[in-house]
């Protein structure tokens, strides 16, 4: 079981069971989102996930028809996105998971709009845009 929270502690959850495969993406949206060069997002299906506290805290916001990032309101920290078109699944960020998830990157994705201050030099494949066998890549 992994744990995780929001920066103040409000927002707690567990993960029962082994989150998906993840990447990295570098789209811009995921940039203004998080506030830094790219987010590391790890799917997890709805019955694995379990809310400990503070979900009435978590704040959502339609960044593009049917898609939605959630965020704790009162500290701001970005939890988890959703989409419409996958109801039994989240995409928990990552940095809010406490211990190791037990899986790594799969690769970087939208590195067509990575942060020119960045490189990456970490040896993972590098893709300018999503890729259709890895669907827990975060589109623009």
């Amino acid at each position: 079981m992994l744990t995780g929270s929001c920066l103040c502690g409000r927002v707690r959850f567990e993960i029962h069971g082994k989150p998906g495969p993840f990447g990295y993406c570098h789209c811009k949206m995921c940039q203004r989102a998080n506030g830094t060069a790219f987010s590391a997002n790890v799917p997890v299906r709805s019955k694995y996930l379990k809310w400990i506290g503070g979900r009435d805290t978590i704040a959502e916001y339609e960044s593009s028809p049917g898609q939605f990032r959630a965020f704790c309101s009162r500290c701001g920290s970005p939890v988890y996105s959703r989409r419409d078109a996958a109801p039994d699944a989240f995409r928990i960020r990552l940095g809010t998971v406490d211990g190791d998830p037990e899986r790594r990157s799969v690769g970087h994705f939208w590195v067509s709009s990575k942060a020119v201050w960045l490189e990456l030099a970490d040896g993972l494949p590098q893709h300018p845009g999503g890729s259709p066998s890895h669907s827990d890549a975060e589109e623009p």
